[in-house]
């Protein structure tokens, strides 16, 4: 089994890279936005409970993401592993995401960290906005997200590197040439697994 994070600001491929990286391992996406969705739209349990969090400006809290993370990796023994999108934003959340792996008898192995900068990041969303018109797109969104990022979000990888599982990766240049970077760092990876 081979269990990974993406990380990276808003913009910096990990949508891209993710695909290419499914179809190349046999993993399963799991995007934390996007079970969210998912379960406030059937209206599970789970979902009403994020509903009263979010409708209230509450963070879910972490118990319930693990909660929904966990149905989600029940529900697919078929794959060969996981690949987190969005999942964990800080240091009380990877230590609560390795104790799960921990407990299911695997880990996280690596953790790509496409690095960009904030300027290239910004041109990205930009264009990204133009030609797709994705909401979350908004300048007010992208300032948002991007604060979120580099003030928040990043400091979960020196806890990465201290375990020794941190690939940072350059995240500009061919897409085909970053993920060749990516798979690389994974063979290495898994040589050790």
């Amino acid at each position: 089994m081979l269990n990974l994070v993406i990380f990276g600001p808003p913009g910096a491929g990990k949508g891209t890279q993710s695909d290419k990286l499914i179809a190349k391992y046999n993993l399963f996406h799991i995007s934390t936005g996007d079970l969210f969705r998912k379960h406030i739209k059937e209206q599970t349990e789970l979902g009403k409970k994020v509903v009263e969090y979010t409708n209230n400006g509450i963070l879910v809290p972490d118990e319930i993401t693990i909660a929904m993370l966990k149905e989600v990796l029940d529900a697919h023994p078929e794959v060969s592993g996981f690949i987190f999108d969005g999942f964990p934003r800080t240091v009380v959340q990877a230590e609560m995401l390795d104790k799960f792996m921990k407990e299911r008898g695997t880990a996280i192995h690596a953790v790509v960290a496409l690095d960009v900068s904030e300027t290239e990041v910004r041109e990205r969303l930009a264009k990204r906005k133009l030609i797709e018109g994705r909401s979350d797109d908004e300048e007010e969104k992208i300032n948002k997200r991007i604060f979120e990022y580099y003030n928040k979000t990043m400091h979960v990888l020196p806890y990465y590197h201290s375990k020794g599982k941190l690939c940072k990766i350059n995240g500009i240049g061919d897409i085909e040439e970053i993920f060749q970077n990516i798979c690389q760092a994974i063979e290495q990876v898994k040589e050790k697994v």
